[in-house]
């Protein structure tokens, strides 16, 4: 197992101080926030992009993911989403997250993180996964292509948020390019047990979000340790299962501390051998 850091909790900071900080904490990895004002889709070039692989390379880390979940730049946390009434917004969506796959092979991220649709609200709900469905058919040619997965996260609230919602909607969707970005506070959130999603879903997720969250289950990130998440468990079935992947702490409420919330995170996670 691998352990990076998340820069979108490091959103009062340019990409380069963001790296350079996570850097100096001893992560092995950065996942970089393909948002405004770290690498917004829109208009990054090829130059860009090479100079953002050089950043992680000469900062010795590796990128652990592309989080394509967020569209601040033109929309906020979820829209435009992948399931809107309009075309056009879908069709928004649709680009950002093919630039952000993009970017992913540039930079030798191995995934994208995306939403699990969006939220239903305005949107009846047998149109939802026909739409999802029809916005990722478009990607998954050019993901397959370069060697880029998209991992779709659940999350409390959308349109998928539980495991067997997960499982149900891509049955049908077989692609090499498609896999679960397993956010193990969701999970909590939701009322599923971490440690068990993580063994019963062995081989179904390619990347994991890590965060704690109180006893209340409210979705709200908090430092590792300063919740209620069994970390124990969690680590010991990472373990049972060989999870060899990328872990990537995700604190992006914490930007006016960005640095001291990534250190804190970085001193619990000692104690599992990081």
């Amino acid at each position: 197992m691998k352990l990076a850091f998340s820069t979108n909790a490091y959103k009062q900071h340019t990409l380069e101080q963001a790296v350079a900080s996570i850097a100096s904490l001893g992560y092995a990895g950065v996942e970089i926030m393909a948002d405004r004002p770290h690498a917004w889709t829109g208009g990054l070039t090829a130059d860009r992009m090479e100079e953002i692989a050089a950043l992680i390379a000469n900062a010795g880390m590796a990128a652990s993911n592309v989080n394509a979940f967020t569209t601040f730049a033109i929309g906020d946390t979820y829209h435009p989403s992948w399931i809107e009434e309009h075309a056009s917004d879908r069709s928004r969506r649709v680009g950002h997250t093919r630039q952000a796959i993009e970017l992913a092979a540039r930079i030798n991220a191995r995934n994208v993180s995306v939403e699990p649709g969006g939220p239903l609200e305005g949107v009846k709900r047998e149109l939802a996964p026909l739409r999802f469905r029809q916005g990722l058919e478009a990607l998954l040619p050019l993901a397959e292509s370069l060697g880029v997965t998209i991992a779709i996260e659940p999350e409390p609230g959308l349109m998928i948020e539980r495991t067997q919602e997960y499982m149900e909607f891509i049955q049908d969707l077989q692609s090499p390019a498609l896999s679960m970005n397993l956010d193990l506070g969701h999970m909590y959130c939701v009322g599923e047990d971490p440690a068990e999603v993580i063994r019963r879903l062995r081989g179904e997720y390619c990347h994991v979000h890590l965060e704690d969250i109180a006893a209340s289950r409210v979705h709200q990130h908090l430092v590792p340790g300063k919740g209620a998440m069994d970390f124990d468990a969690i680590f010991d079935a990472l373990r049972s299962v060989a999870y060899e992947g990328w872990i990537t702490v995700e604190l992006y409420p914490y930007e006016s501390t960005a640095e001291a919330a990534a250190k804190q995170a970085k001193t619990f996670l000692a104690r599992y051998g990081f």
